[in-house]
């Protein structure tokens, strides 16, 4: 089972929800792999704390031009649709930080004086925060694209078990790519203003996409209904809703898991889990 907590914005609460279920469903004996995808700003280390076992670097192939046999004949840069090389009059020139890394500039070359030489993105650490099986992806610094290490962790997803993966907040492309063979995704939402307008935003992305998807509602209480009527107007089930407290927010804060120290918790991450496992199924 493949599950991923998404957000239409940051600060939802879907990383606590993500690393609270897989605490729960590996202390029931389940085998459970918890894999951060927000590589941007992954987190889910502040609450798992896992011992690190592995790491290694994720890189992406980019173009380097051999001059002595380059004839400037200009199509690889014709072909790129990045600009990541172009032929300037007697020279080329390369743009690293545009590469996508597929390649085709070398294809192209008919005097074959492209090569491609990795270039470090980021890294993949691997290891155990106590029953969790742990994987984490992070960009490096200065890198501007994060699809590659996002593939790079999804590479660890297991083939028995069951997969939570932390998606990036928002509706791009890096969400768009977690959320891909996913067998659910549960939205999680604040029940405010804001927080029902990016995940009508959300919703409206995964349609596309045409994964079985619930909501997570986080914080209930204050804010008001609209969410719960917007859910039900639209037909999308509610998962589980987290009740305003301020003692989770202080849990939280400390970086501890509210399972392992507020009451009540624990059941509703059995409550979560049966109704996503029955969305599952059916």
């Amino acid at each position: 089972m493949r599950i991923v907590f998404a957000s239409g914005k940051g600060g939802t609460g879907k990383t606590i929800l993500a690393t609270n279920l897989a605490t729960f469903l590996a202390d029931q004996d389940d085998e459970v792999t918890y894999l951060d995808c927000d590589v941007e700003a992954p987190n889910g280390h502040l609450f798992l704390k896992p011992v690190i076992t592995s790491r290694e670097a994720v890189t992406i192939p980019v173009p380097e031009v051999d001059e002595a046999r380059c004839t400037r004949c200009g199509r690889c840069g014709e072909f790129c649709q990045a600009h990541a090389i172009v032929c300037l009059g007697n020279a080329v020139l390369t743009f690293s930080e545009l590469c996508h890394g597929c390649g085709g500039c070398a294809l192209v070359c008919p005097e074959k004086a492209i090569r491609e030489i990795p270039r470090g993105v980021g890294e993949i650490a691997r290891g155990a925060g106590g029953p969790v099986r742990f994987v984490e992806g992070r960009l490096q610094i200065g890198q501007a694209k994060s699809l590659p290490i996002i593939r790079a962790v999804k590479r660890y997803v297991p083939r028995t078990g069951i997969a939570i993966l932390d998606a990036p907040p928002g509706t791009s492309c890096p969400m768009m790519e977690t959320v891909r063979d996913a067998d659910f995704v549960l939205l999680v939402a604040e029940p405010t203003v804001f927080g029902l307008h990016d995940l009508a935003l959300a919703v409206e992305a995964i349609r596309k996409v045409g994964v079985p998807h619930g909501v997570a509602i986080n914080r209930a209480g204050p804010g008001g209904d609209g969410v719960q009527r917007y859910c039900a107007q639209d037909n999308i089930p509610i998962l589980v809703q987290i009740p305003e407290d301020r003692r989770i927010a202080e849990i939280y804060s400390r970086g501890d898991l509210a399972i392992r120290s507020f009451p009540g918790f624990g059941r509703w991450m059995n409550e979560l889990f049966g109704r996503l496992r029955s969305a599952v199924r059916s």
